[in-house]
């Protein structure tokens, strides 16, 4: 079914979610901060994967699934929540796992903790993970494909999702989540400012909000070449829905420069800021995603290149939070 016909869904979310203005940032930082409320869509404890996962879940079952197998990082936000929605429709969550995949060189720095966080709620879902060494990610996504077959030999039917629910569904649940933020706030804002990793969240919000704000996604990951997935990611989107038109390369604005370390290895520029927002405005923002999301946007903010009205959109895992080592 083209998206154009809309997709068939299942609620799993509490939508809208809120969108409030942050005074205290705003008088700070003489710029005016709003936030997207993403870490309250309420599933699973939060986070935007739950958007994907409303359209992702009815693909599956409408393919017969009694499986699904996907992959991330030991402490994937999204593995919980597909774990989460895979209980509730009786279909098997396995996920291959690394500690810290990584692109390119091995990242130096500490990571998260591998007990705690998202990895005890993925064993409260029953999600069957299988943890291998640290690797790369294509190394990760090799290891997936072979359970995928193995589960299949077994008699298994397979719905394969992508790392982070980056689909074309999972795109189009961030174009509509883009106009439920413009209906929240008609008179809009300049920019919206978004993690960005896998590229779903990013391509979608850029679709949606498409000749009414600038999107700027702070990466995750240190990969220039993920715009190339992404602009692939929208021709897709574009194809199945043609109001939407897609997005060259060149139009995404994404920040590589407040990785830090490497994906999902700590760093105190980023604690520090996740803990100055914690006292300044009672917000928890997560060390892999919305943490460094930040560290970005107030620095971009100091360097005069984002202006006006602002949107944060928070993607949520907060369960990572619990997952500091040697919080201070």
């Amino acid at each position: 079914m083209g998206l154009e016909d809309s997709p068939p869904r299942i609620n799993l979310c509490c939508l809208p979610t809120p969108i409030h203005r942050l005074d205290r940032l705003t008088d700070k930082l003489r710029t005016e901060i709003w936030i997207k409320r993403d870490d309250l869509t309420g599933f699973a404890l939060g986070g935007n994967k739950g958007r994907k996962l409303e359209y992702l879940i009815p693909d599956a079952l409408k393919c017969g699934a009694n499986a699904i197998v996907t992959c991330g990082a030991l402490q994937s936000n999204f593995v919980r929540q597909l774990g989460a929605a895979c209980s509730m429709f009786g279909i098997e969550c396995h996920a291959c796992v690394m500690s810290l995949p990584f692109e390119g060189d091995p990242p130096s720095g500490e990571g998260l903790s591998q007990d705690s966080g998202n990895v005890l709620l993925d064993k409260v879902f029953n999600v069957k993970l299988y943890k291998y060494p640290d690797g790369t990610w294509d190394e990760l996504y090799s290891l997936t494909d072979n359970l995928a077959h193995d589960l299949e030999k077994a008699g298994k039917t397979v719905y394969k999702v992508p790392i982070g629910g980056s689909s074309t569904l999972g795109a189009h649940s961030f174009v509509l989540a883009a106009r439920e933020a413009m209906a929240q706030i008609p008179t809009g804002f300049d920019y919206v400012v978004s993690p960005s990793s896998s590229g779903s969240t990013q391509v979608g919000l850029h679709m949606g909000f498409a000749g009414q704000s600038k999107v700027v996604g702070i990466a995750a990951d240190p990969e220039p070449d993920l715009v190339q997935d992404f602009a692939d990611l929208s021709r897709k989107v574009a194809e199945q829905d043609q109001e939407l038109k897609a997005v060259e390369v060149h139009e995404f604005d994404l920040r590589l420069g407040y990785v830090g370390k490497g994906y999902s290895v700590l760093d105190d520029k980023t604690l520090s800021v996740i803990q100055m927002v914690a006292r300044e405005e009672g917000l928890l923002l997560d060390p892999v995603y919305s943490g460094k999301a930040m560290v970005g946007l107030l620095d971009l903010i100091s360097k005069k290149e984002l202006e006006g009205r602002i949107l944060f959109w928070h993607t949520g895992g907060i369960p990572t939070v619990f997952s500091i080592q040697g919080w201070q």
